[in-house]
């Protein structure tokens, strides 16, 4: 008697543990460049989630007693094909005598490429496996969304000196900032507590937006207060559409806008009484097409306020006012030019020129960079100085170059064969958010809503970044495979998400 009953407090002591190591990594992923890290698990790296800490935890934990004792769920089969593919190019490209460059070996690089998948398949696993009941899931959203309310209020602090500079507010904000992120802040730009203002839009865009739209689309909220209509969701909604722009990321305002207007003409609750029914088929869809506009041009406005205090980024409208009289074509390409594409566009063309060399396997992960100046496309690089910078870096630095592009790295690196698994992992995962999607129970169906909106941002996002460490897109399949093994084992039961749906059929 006295063995089990110490054997079920252990095991109580060991979900406890468990359960604050959940909460600390969900509330510390907005941190995505924790200064403070050993060098032998990243130290040298932009990307250094703070996450990882509670994350090892989760690993011994969670992760591998789940291995020895349960059953995997099934969208892991689909991605073990990638990593076997991805570390036997890696492999493979070892023995091609690489030579080193800009003083990083061959062999650090691979190690620490394969690394940040390990970290990235890591996380998808600990957020698929840590749920084992529904309130397991809406506690992580919660818990996010408070992460999410910390990022967004430093964000605040930070768009106080973009809308009106104060050197002295500045100073402030960036000594506080060495604490947090191995980069100075921008003056002209909200960071967040990311590495830079594109990290900051991803992070909103991909982990925060999507459910925060769902819940307030479906009429959802997974906290307990509100206000007639108003819950927590929706003015976290609002305070994040009101930050976003301040990032200054073309790609973060893009999902912004494309997020809106898809999910007002899509995905919002079609529940209604019969005479509004009937009322509904009549106007469909010109009352969510007349409502999507509306939104855009309130986003357009702050877009356009906050552009306003950033020269760089008001190149977008003020190009076609300066333009040259000059046909479409060459018009669209000096825009682009204009934009500062250029860079992003090399990176492109040598990625894509990798993979036509070496199409079958790549040439193994992180080796992109050492092939970057042998197929690099003849043109005066002056033109392109962030490209001449890391071609060739000042005296004592070691930045290698990579693709910015998710899919051409791993087109580049591990082949048709990779991207092919790749994709397949990336089918499962919209397999699930679909089959969420069409359940009859509002409480699932939050979820699917929520999957399907994560999976159009990372559509677009994947275009704009390559890390498998940084946790975004893994957090988000992991929510979306956790929430699939939720409904397949039947226990969502539709009320234990607290329902906005009778004040949405008011209104």
């Amino acid at each position: 008697m006295t063995e089990n009953w110490s054997f079920r407090k252990g095991k109580s002591v060991l979900a406890q543990i468990s359960k604050v190591c959940w909460i600390l990594f969900l509330v510390t992923l907005p941190i995505s460049s924790f200064p403070f890290f050993p060098d032998n698990i990243g130290g040298g790296t932009l990307v250094r989630p703070l996450s990882i800490y509670p994350l090892i935890v989760l690993l011994v934990l969670v992760i591998l007693p789940r291995f020895l004792t349960k059953p995997l769920p099934k969208t892991l089969l689909s991605l073990l094909p990638f990593i076997v593919i991805a570390v036997a190019s890696t492999l493979l490209a070892a023995l091609q005598g690489i030579e080193n460059l800009q003083g990083v070996s061959v062999a650090a690089r691979m190690f620490r490429a394969l690394v940040t998948l390990g970290v990235g398949t890591a996380i998808y696993l600990a957020v698929t496996l840590w749920p084992e009941k529904k309130d397991d899931l809406n506690l992580s959203l919660r818990w996010l969304y408070i992460g999410f309310i910390a990022a967004l209020s430093w964000g605040t602090m930070q768009a106080i000196y973009v809308i009106r500079f104060s050197p002295r507010w500045f100073d402030l904000m960036s000594a506080a900032q060495r604490f947090i992120s191995t980069r100075r802040l921008f003056t002209n730009r909200v960071s967040g507590l990311t590495y830079e203002p594109n990290w900051f839009a991803d992070q909103i865009s991909l982990l925060l937006l999507p459910w925060l739209l769902a819940a307030v689309l479906s009429g959802n909220s997974v906290f307990k207060w509100r206000w007639r209509w108003v819950t927590i969701e929706l003015m976290l909604l609002v305070w994040a559409l009101a930050i976003l722009p301040f990032t200054f990321s073309r790609a973060g305002l893009l999902v912004m806008l494309m997020l809106v207007l898809i999910g007002i003409l899509f995905f919002r609750s079609k529940k209604t009484n019969n005479s509004q029914e009937e009322k509904s088929k009549r106007n469909f869809p010109w009352r969510r097409i007349g409502e999507g506009a509306v939104l855009i041009a309130v986003l357009g406005a702050v877009i356009f306020f906050a552009g306003s205090r950033n020269e760089f980024f008001a190149r977008i409208w003020e190009y076609w006012q300066r333009a040259p009289n000059e046909g479409y074509a060459r018009y669209l390409v000096n825009y682009f030019e204009y934009l500062g594409f250029g860079a992003r566009y090399t990176y492109t063309e040598t990625a894509y020129q990798v993979y036509e060399d070496y199409p079958v396997l790549g040439v193994g992960l992180g080796n992109y960079a050492f092939y970057f100046d042998e197929k690099l496309t003849d043109r005066p690089l002056a033109a392109i100085p962030e490209v001449l910078r890391l071609v060739v870096p000042d005296s004592g630095t070691n930045r290698l170059i990579t693709p910015k592009n998710l899919i051409l790295r791993i087109m580049a690196e591990t082949g048709m064969l990779g991207l092919v698994t790749f994709i397949a992992f990336i089918m499962a995962i919209l397999g699930c958010a679909l089959y969420l999607w069409f359940s009859p129970k509002s409480e699932v169906k939050f979820w699917g809503v929520g999957g399907m909106l994560s999976l159009i941002a990372f559509s677009l996002i994947v275009f704009s970044f390559d890390s498998f460490a940084i946790p975004n897109m893994w957090v988000v399949f992991g929510l979306i495979t956790a929430a699939m093994r939720m409904s397949r084992k039947k226990i969502f039961v539709d009320g234990d998400i607290q329902s906005n749906s009778s004040y949405l059929r008011e209104n």
